[in-house]
């Protein structure tokens, strides 16, 4: 598979992310586990009385609840008097009962701030014997910024663009959310109160913790003031740190801050989380689509996680040694991994985690000629990288080397975190646009005998 512009090799691999994508879209992913029969709505094993007598209100986020909410129109018609919603801007479509509305990300902007108080506004009204579905998926976290009293929308945006350049988790990235905001890490789940709360998800994090999808809007939080501190000093931010924002999080560690709500507040009791996609679902379909198209399916001992480029390594001699291992006439191999890397940005140059996976992938693979029969694609399964247009991109074993031939240092351009430039001077990239899912990333590696 190491013909430049390798097109069956191509077709292979995005027809497999595209079997994944299916799995986890959200709108079928909602009606397989949830359905009405009469004026009763099932869901996860749970009964919800949807008559006449009960509002029915819809709170919502992330850049698949469109399709979500759709779904849920659909299936509830009239039984659904209100809603709000709010995805990332280009990923809307039209809706009758909830208004949907657009707003950025991954850095906050104030309509994101509108949406949120819209959702709070709303959630507020919502009585003892009403029931409140909120639908979140990947993404939420960010159009729904909140802020606390005497921190401003510009803080969280400035701090959202430091740990996003430093290397922070997803985790770590929204404990910070959660401490700074009105929205997210149950607060959500507070406004609602004495309501009954359904929640359905769409994880787009590692483990599918119910208190990391979305912020937690309508979770108990396990996280802390104090957690929140450490990530600071552990990422050498306290300096630049937006001070209003600090000096919070050090009032919450001392107690003169409320902490967000934990497991044991009763306000729970009326709260129920389904998660209904998630990256391992995506990853199970894409391995069933591999067999039937005659791969031997295989996971890798790791998930995505930890330094992009690092990670892109370390599947690269994992596909070495898949490869020596195989004789002619073996089953080809398709190795899977799933998750979400970091990216710690040093350079000026555009791309993401994915397009950087691909990158340093596609220089691994020139190394040695086992690697000839190896190709790759990284993507992310919500079809975009980092700011780019891109959802990721291919590594070939000639792919390095077509990138010289078009005036691009695949090295240099590395250094700079600009995958972007670089893939795209070897026709790498992929470009799915929206695809309104987002179940964190997928790699997907094809190992030839």
């Amino acid at each position: 598979m190491s013909e430049r512009n390798d097109i069956e090799g191509r077709r292979l691999l995005r027809r497999l992310f595209e079997a994944g994508l299916e799995a986890v879209a959200p709108d079928r992913a909602l009606l397989r586990h949830v359905r009405l029969e009469g004026q009763t709505l099932l869901a996860g094993g749970r009964i919800y009385a949807c008559g006449p007598d009960r509002r029915v209100l819809v709170v919502g986020g992330g850049k698949g609840v469109a399709p979500m909410a759709r779904a849920l129109e659909s299936l509830l018609g009239r039984r659904l008097d209100a809603g709000v919603a709010v995805t990332r801007y280009g990923h809307g479509m039209p809706l009758e009962r909830i208004t949907l509305l657009e707003a950025a990300h991954p850095v906050p902007d104030e309509a994101g701030r509108r949406a949120a108080e819209a959702m709070l506004d709303l959630a507020q009204t919502a009585g003892e014997d009403d029931l409140v579905i909120a639908l979140f998926t990947g993404g939420a976290s960010a159009l729904t910024p909140a802020p606390v009293e005497g921190v401003t929308l510009e803080d969280l945006r400035l701090l959202t663009r430091q740990l996003l350049c430093c290397g922070a988790t997803i985790h770590e990235l929204n404990a910070l959310r959660k401490h700074l905001s009105r929205f997210s890490g149950g607060q959500l789940a507070r406004a609602t109160a004495p309501a009954e709360v359904l929640g359905i998800l769409v994880s787009d994090v590692p483990g599918d913790d119910l208190d990391v999808i979305a912020s937690g809007p309508t979770a108990p939080d396990a996280s802390t003031f104090e957690d929140c501190l450490s990530i600071v000093d552990r990422y050498g931010l306290r300096a630049s740190f937006p001070k209003a924002a600090l000096r919070h999080l050090e009032a919450g560690a001392s107690g003169q801050v409320p902490e967000t709500p934990k497991q044991a507040d009763p306000l729970f009791q009326k709260v129920h989380n389904l998660v209904v996609a998630s990256n391992r679902q995506a990853l199970e379909a894409v391995a069933a689509h591999a067999r039937k198209m005659g791969f031997a399916p295989r996971f890798s001992a790791r998930a995505l996680a930890g330094e992009a480029r690092v990670r892109a390594v370390e599947l690269a001699h994992e596909a070495r040694r898949l490869a020596g291992a195989l004789q002619p006439g073996d089953r080809p191999i398709c190795l899977l991994a799933g998750g979400e890397t970091t990216v710690t940005v040093r350079g000026a140059g555009q791309g993401g985690r994915n397009q950087e996976m691909a990158l340093a992938a596609a220089l691994e693979l020139e190394r040695d000629p086992a690697y000839g029969r190896v190709c790759a694609l990284f993507a992310g399964t919500d079809g975009i990288d980092g700011t780019t247009g891109a959802a990721g991109g291919f590594a070939f074993a000639d792919s390095a080397a077509a990138m010289r031939r078009n005036g691009a240092d695949p090295v240099a351009l590395l250094d700079d975190n600009d995958s972007h430039t670089a893939l795209a001077a070897a026709d790498d990239l992929l470009i799915t646009g929206p695809t309104k899912t987002n179940v964190m990333d997928l790699a997907i590696v094809l190992i030839q005998p």
